[in-house]
């Protein structure tokens, strides 16, 4: 069955389950099955089979970038059109191969793990691994948070029809899912769920107050499914996590985003400390549209403005080209050369999948961005978000793949920093109006309450959750609670009281995810650390860029802390770096305080 795609995905396959996908599959099934068997029988490492774990090693990693290849294809199809069997069947295949994979990296693990400190310097030293030192590493950490092999292997097996299944269900479902939009006029429309969002962000209140109240609906009849996905995710990972010697929950998010518990602590102290800052901005809003407080479907609505116009698809690939240009050339060609081979799949149609993402084959080191336009200015943004992540990954084309392996914390500073060149962007484009410059303005502002507000209340959310989970299910009442006390929490009185979201539990895609967890810190990590970089780049000009780059390359080379120290000389395990980076954004916010009666 053929689908209708933007993207053009022949540098992967010519052609989905053809003769070239077959071969590339069954090849490499073959020679993970034989690896996995040789690096079953051989003894841990030592000094006398140093050079056999080498190549077991280099072998690796090529396997761990071929099936990396084949999973960005087929979530790339599965993510464009959900509701196609062939596709839905390919991710499950994967999943198989992954569990063989993962069985692979227990082998890997127990070699490292049992190695002295001696030998292993010793490996990590070999030519052959050359520019591996902080993936092995990492590896080796990981490690010590393993079960006996044969446990891990039952573990990988039953994650196929366990953990994965459940989101999996998760995906089908939402990009199945479907929602009733009534507007204004009365007028009514079948639409898919991953339109809502778009909707949500429209200058049209009752366009928003519509898409929310739709949205639910449709969510509430699915919420014992969702409900069940979400325990079954949470509730393998707390049975596992004991076995495997981690003490606790938060232990696997911080190692999955290279950071340190102090960092992370620092981080959210900084924006509890500073959460006037954003509510702030909200209260702003709430002025602006003549309303006493936030309700949940405000939060992503520009203000007011005068002649707010849609932003067609044609003109916002223009701008964004345009304006990166103008700021950093080399990102803007990289964009525009992007636009010329097809990497971006962007029209609204029924079967895609909510959100967006972008990903990319560690053997060909191009990328693919998967997003929904709906002619806003949050499309727009999202649009230059998504290119700094396919900008961070083609500046890590020369490397290894296992050097080009960097946590969520890492990657999100690289897409935000698109964020603020478009901003940067669009306010040299010429003599900007009052008008122009306080739309810009509300988009900082917005950026602000995105990653200070709701980011950090999934997070406190997700704790609480994980919290309750470990002594066993959790119920949808009881979920609804707990988002509902996590917003009020976080947001305080600017949100006003009946107005929350009780079911963004169920509609977040990210909760879902089973290969990261806790997927919602690492953003506001790097808003607040992509701001530090920006306000050095305003500082020093072009010259800093190279710097940049350097730090691009970095990522995969060390851990959040260390690639900070090194790029920008920073400790981020004091808040006072991370409260430096919030008040930046006190200056745009007077501005548009400034500026709003003005043009109101």
């Amino acid at each position: 069955m053929s689908t209708q795609m933007n993207w053009d995905l022949s540098s992967y396959f010519p052609d989905f389950d053809g003769p070239e996908m077959r071969q590339f599959k069954e090849a490499l099934v073959g020679d993970l099955g034989r690896l996995l068997a040789q690096a079953q029988a051989l003894p841990a490492l030592a000094a006398s089979n140093i050079e056999v774990w080498e190549e077991i090693l280099t072998r690796a990693e090529d396997l761990g970038a071929r099936l990396g290849h084949w999973s960005s294809y087929a979530g790339c199809l599965a993510s464009a059109d959900a509701a196609n069997e062939a596709y839905a069947r390919e991710e499950s295949e994967l999943d198989l191969v992954r569990a063989t994979y993962t069985k692979l990296d227990v082998e890997l693990r127990r070699a490292l793990r049992e190695a002295g400190d001696e030998v292993f310097a010793a490996l990590v030293a070999r030519p052959g691994l050359e520019g591996c030192a902080h993936f092995l590493r990492t590896l080796r950490r990981e490690a010590r948070w393993s079960m006996a092999p044969a446990e891990e292997w039952l573990a990988a097996d039953l994650g196929v029809d366990g953990i994965q299944a459940w989101g999996r269900l998760y995906d089908t479902l939402s990009g199945k899912l479907e929602f009733e939009m009534v507007y204004p006029d009365g007028s009514r429309q079948r639409l898919p769920i991953s339109q809502r969002r778009a909707l949500m962000a429209d200058p049209d209140r009752r366009v928003r107050q519509a898409a929310f109240v739709g949205g639910n609906a449709a969510w509430q009849q699915m919420e014992d499914v969702t409900a069940a996905a979400l325990n079954a995710i949470a509730g393998t990972r707390l049975t596992l996590n004991p076995r495997r010697g981690v003490p606790h929950f938060l232990d696997v998010a911080l190692f999955q985003a290279a950071i340190s518990r102090a960092t992370l602590e620092a981080m959210l102290e900084a924006v509890r400390r500073c959460a006037e800052l954003p509510r702030r901005a909200l209260r702003l809003k709430a002025r602006a549209m003549g309303v006493a407080g936030i309700s949940w479907y405000d939060l992503e609505a520009p203000l007011p403005f005068p002649d707010t116009r849609a932003i067609p698809w044609e003109e916002a690939k223009a701008l964004v080209e345009r304006t990166f240009s103008r700021v950093y050339p080399e990102l803007g060609a990289f964009t525009r050369q992007m636009y010329e081979d097809r990497w971006i799949e962007w029209e609204p149609r029924a079967g895609k999948r909510p959100g967006g993402f972008c990903t990319s084959s560690p053997l060909t080191g191009e990328s693919r961005i998967f997003m929904t336009y709906r002619d806003t200015l949050h499309d727009l943004r999202t649009l230059a978000h998504e290119a700094g992540h396919a900008f961070h990954q083609h500046t890590m084309r020369p490397m290894r793949s296992w050097a080009r392996e960097y946590p969520m914390t890492l990657a999100e500073t690289a897409s935000t920093f698109g964020e603020l060149v478009l901003a940067e962007g669009l306010v040299a484009e010429g003599q900007a109006s009052e008008l122009e410059q306080a739309r810009l303005l509300d988009m900082e502002a917005g950026n602000a309450c995105a990653y200070l507000l709701d980011i950090p209340m999934r997070f406190e959310f997700e704790k609480a959750f994980y919290e309750e989970r470990a002594a066993g299910p959790v119920s949808v009442s009881r979920l609804k609670e707990l988002m509902v006390a996590a917003q009020r929490q976080v947001f305080g009185e600017v949100l006003v009281q009946g107005e929350e979201d009780p079911y963004f539990w169920a509609s977040k895609l990210h909760f879902y995810i089973t290969g990261t967890t806790f997927y919602n810190f690492p953003y506001t990590f790097g808003f607040l650390f992509s701001r530090g970089l920006f306000s050095r780049f305003l500082a020093e000009g072009p010259a800093f860029l190279p710097r940049y780059e350097q730090f691009l390359r970095l990522t995969g080379s060390g851990t959040a802390e260390e690639v900070a120290r090194q790029s920008l000389g920073c400790d981020l395990e004091q808040p006072a770096f991370w409260e430096e980076a919030i008040q930046t954004l006190e200056a745009p916010l007077q501005r548009l305080e400034i500026l709003l009666p003005r043009v109101l």
